[in-house]
């Protein structure tokens, strides 16, 4: 991306031809990276959610809340939240085949949490046999790689059957870490394990705004900095690796699209009118168009993973 906003990083001269249409292309870039600006007060909306953890944890009669940290931002900002609920709160640590620098950064956050709040307790889990034995279980099959993506989510899957065990122990309220690109956007997580919760404080944020809300509440600058990634790929791809565009080009083309779907509600057209949305993505050009692409394929492709169980008639 950097290369792609400095077109002198491409040897091209200042006089070559080529250059004005590089100068267009970064331009395109620079323009879909423009944040999408909810002026948010976050103070004012930390607080809330605050409260809001604060009477769930008291109307539903439940002891703590129960965090899993996995050393990157979403986990840091719901547990500090939690935390500043000053009502007991569990951190747990969980670690399956995950990088030191993963395990030291979660325990890092965990030390900052019990340093600056009493009412939190941690546990560290390692579930790396655990999962390899769960593998060993498994029947026989000629090609691993086939099972590639079972392995990946049934780590995650694993660490939900943890934390709930400790749910039982201590009358828990599991707080999930999802933020609304992932979630809502591009349904980029797994099933039965990141919805597997009671509740999600933060599912009305942006990543950006993660960012800024974690920021505000002062986590620590290694999370801040750290490059999102789900953990779970033996190659340590980073979430912008798997996706093909960073979120803040997601967010845009959410917003993008939820302009599209405006207009089609109004206009009283179907939602899938394969016409309207040809259109809508020939409006774009390059890079914008690409991103979209991407957006509307994992929106569509995941919107399953959002669906409660079918039930059928009798």
């Amino acid at each position: 991306m950097e290369t792609l906003r400095n077109p002198e990083a491409w040897g091209i001269e200042s006089w070559s031809p080529l250059k004005k249409d590089l100068e267009e292309v970064k331009y395109e870039v620079d323009d879909i990276l423009l944040k999408i600006n909810r002026n948010l007060d976050y103070e004012k909306s930390s607080q809330k959610l605050i409260s809001q953890l604060k009477n769930y944890l008291l109307e539903s009669k439940q002891k703590w809340f129960v965090v899993w940290v996995s050393g990157w931002i979403d986990s840091a900002l719901v547990s500090t939240l939690c935390a500043l609920t000053w009502e007991k709160t569990i951190v747990m640590d969980l670690p399956i085949h995950q990088r030191q620098e993963e395990v030291s950064r979660a325990a890092k956050h965990m030390d900052w949490l019990q340093k600056n709040f009493p009412n939190v307790e941690r546990y560290s889990i390692d579930l790396t046999q655990t999962f390899e034995t769960f593998k060993k279980a498994l029947p026989k099959i000629d090609d691993e790689i086939v099972r590639y993506m079972a392995y990946v989510n049934s780590r995650s899957r694993l660490r939900a059957v943890t934390l709930y065990a400790v749910w039982n122990e201590h009358n828990c309220i599991v707080a999930w870490t999802g933020n609304k690109v992932e979630d809502y956007g591009i349904g980029f997580f797994t099933k039965y394990w990141d919805w597997a919760v009671d509740i999600s404080p933060i599912w009305e944020l942006l990543k950006s705004e993660v960012y800024n809300m974690a920021k505000h509440l002062w986590v620590n600058e290694d999370i801040l900095h750290a490059r999102p990634t789900d953990g779970l790929h033996p190659n340590w791809a980073t979430d912008e690796d798997q996706i093909g565009c960073s979120y803040d080009e997601l967010e845009w083309a959410m917003y993008k699209h939820s302009e599209f779907m405006s207009i089609i509600a109004s206009n009283f057209l179907p939602c899938d009118d394969k016409n309207a949305t040809k259109n809508f993505l020939e409006s774009f050009s390059w890079r914008k168009r690409e991103v979209m692409e991407i957006y509307l394929q994992r929106h569509f492709a995941n919107a399953h993973k959002m669906q409660m169980p079918r039930v059928f008639d009798i």
